[in-house]
């Protein structure tokens, strides 16, 4: 077999190996499952109930004014919050969670405990069990990430304007899982965990690997996010002041040539300090709320590039390390 042989592979894997993948990996397949289906129930109580109750909440609190004594719904405004934040965090690790299954278990633990060998010897090729391990997970990882981010976002959408304390759309986590960029997360995550147990070979030390791969993909992604759209500049005079509705990407002053500079540290004196700089203004570069969807579009697609990449990586490292194991083998006869 030979590097080329690699994207015959990557056909629909035969119902026998199907069938045969999904007992072997039964329990990850009912956990995941299990997982969305909670997230999902949860997401739709926030999307009815909750909104509801906490936007009814706001309404009494904002309409008490100066009234000390004036009740409000504090229990509604609070259970949403709760609600909110562990499951936008649960959403926000499960790529985290596919890429440490993958390792440990897809590719490591089969490779350390020869399960993958064995497969190998029943008329299924190296290429078509890799080939078949992605696919199927693959598939249920975009659907299952999909249909949570879908209600994540309808959720969101109705809080907004209604709840006070309702995230912005460029809140970390938010931003996160409110778009298709977690898809993309996620099926990355479940090829970077594949290829660090292809590397590594063993299941716990993959799932590590896979782990610390994923964090680091994770703040590579957080870092280049504000610069996968041109930003929007807006200018004004010294003392408008540096806060914008959106995501910051860069603050400073503006000369009276109009060049951009960064903000120097004043330390109170700031008006001598800027008029020793010939500063007349200052600038904010910054993404507004009609950024979101081309920022998340941009996000996940270099995420599903790279999850290709890998892919075909992981392909070819599978097929050198199978032949030279064969010749091997052959040479030792």
């Amino acid at each position: 077999m030979t590097a080329l042989a690699a994207p015959a592979a990557l056909r629909a894997p035969s119902p026998r190996l199907s069938r045969w993948l999904l007992r072997l990996h039964r329990p990850a397949l009912y956990v995941f499952t299990g997982l969305v289906l909670v997230l999902a129930a949860a997401l739709l109580w926030l999307w009815g109930p909750l909104t509801d109750a906490a936007a009814e909440g706001w309404r009494q609190w904002n309409a008490c004014g100066d009234h000390p004594r004036c009740s409000y719904d504090q229990d509604a405004i609070l259970r949403y919050k709760k609600v909110y934040d562990v499951t936008t965090l649960a959403m926000f690790l499960l790529p985290f969670l596919v890429a440490a299954w993958a390792g440990g278990a897809l590719t490591g633990g089969e490779l350390e405990n020869g399960t993958a060998e064995l497969t190998w010897t029943q008329g299924v090729t190296p290429a078509r069990w890799l080939a078949a391990k992605l696919a199927l997970p693959a598939a249920l990882v975009a659907v299952g990430t999909g249909l949570l981010v879908l209600l994540h976002h309808l959720m969101w959408s109705a809080g907004e304007g209604r709840i006070d304390t309702s995230k912005s759309w460029y809140d970390t986590l938010t931003f996160a899982v409110n778009g298709p960029g977690l898809v993309g997360l996620a099926l990355a995550g479940l090829v970077v965990g594949a290829l660090a147990g292809l590397v590594v070979r063993r299941a716990l030390a993959a799932l590590g690997v896979a782990l610390a791969a994923m964090a680091a993909l994770w703040f590579a992604t957080l870092s280049a996010l504000p610069y996968l759209w041109p930003a929007v500049t807006t200018t004004g005079d010294l003392d408008s002041g540096f806060a914008v509705d959106g995501l910051h990407v860069d603050y400073g002053l503006v000369t009276s040539t109009g060049r951009h500079i960064p903000v120097p540290v004043c330390n109170g004196r700031c008006e001598d300090v800027y008029t020793k700089l010939d500063a007349v203004g200052i600038y904010n570069d910054y993404h507004p709320r009609s950024h979101f969807w081309p920022l998340h579009l941009m996000e996940a697609g270099l995420l599903l590039a790279l999850a290709a990449l890998l892919t075909l990586l992981a392909f070819r490292l599978l097929t050198r390390r199978t032949a030279t194991a064969r010749h091997r083998e052959e040479a030792a006869v």
